[in-house]
């Protein structure tokens, strides 16, 4: 299932969401720039490795500092290929505006980047010997999804299901479709448990962390008093279309 748009228009402009896709766009275009060898050094550097810390003579043999903590903040702005940062930039365009209406541009970025290193510690204790970098803003993401999830159970989200090649197109209530994405990552974590080269090297646990972070800790961010207008009048006629 591929989300198209979710049917609440946004009251303000979200300055902070935009800000954060320059951002990891922008570190995209820099990690794309190097060579390909200093490209992977790149990621180990800046990337979460969580042997790096828990197995330091490993760490040492591989050149890797483990008295650094900026890989729990850095990962989360780098991407392993341009369909990973397309995806987790649509994501968070769907349905970053409208959590940040609800927070304002200061909390949602607060939010955010506490969202992505509630994912990375869920990654590193679960897998605290996995020697594989992790990258990728889907953590921070995943917590937006999980406010998302309680702040607006009853939009709709306009999703894309390819039949066959036939791209069929429902309005599923945003409840129903991150309840089933929130599983789906437990169903993937089980699955990694009896096939792991069938799972990609995700970091579902992340995904996990960081959902049930934004599950929990919305209500912290959430400002009492928005007082942004809808930008535009017309945006309404979707909410309505897909009732």
């Amino acid at each position: 299932m591929i989300p198209i748009r979710d049917t609440v228009p946004s009251r303000c402009f979200p300055f902070a969401t935009l800000a954060l896709i320059a951002a990891n766009a922008l570190v995209f275009g820099f990690q794309r720039s190097l060579p390909p060898e200093i490209q992977e050094r790149f990621v180990y550097l800046f990337g979460l490795v969580p042997a790096r810390f828990t197995h330091p003579a490993w760490a040492a043999r591989m050149g890797l500092p483990v008295d650094v903590w900026w890989p729990f903040l850095t990962h989360m702005f780098l991407h392993a290929n341009l369909p990973h940062l397309i995806g987790n930039l649509w994501t968070l365009w769907i349905f970053g505006d409208n959590v940040e209406d609800r927070m304002g541009g200061g909390r949602f970025l607060l939010f955010y980047v506490l969202g992505g290193l509630a994912a990375g510690l869920a990654q590193f204790f679960m897998m605290p010997a996995a020697r594989a970098p992790m990258v990728g803003a889907s953590g921070a993401v995943a917590a937006v999804l999980g406010a998302y999830f309680i702040l607006y159970p009853t939009a709709r989200v306009i999703t894309l299901v390819p039949i066959f090649f036939y791209p069929l197109f429902f309005a599923i209530p945003a409840a129903l479709y991150l309840l089933f994405w929130f599983l789906s990552q437990w169903w993937a974590v089980a699955l990694a448990q009896w096939m792991p080269l069938r799972t990609g090297g995700v970091a579902w646990w992340a995904h996990i962390g960081g959902f049930v972070f934004g599950f929990l800790a919305h209500p912290f961010f959430v400002a009492r008093r928005r007082g942004c207008r809808r930008r535009m009048r017309d945006e309404r006629m979707w909410e309505e279309f897909w009732r």
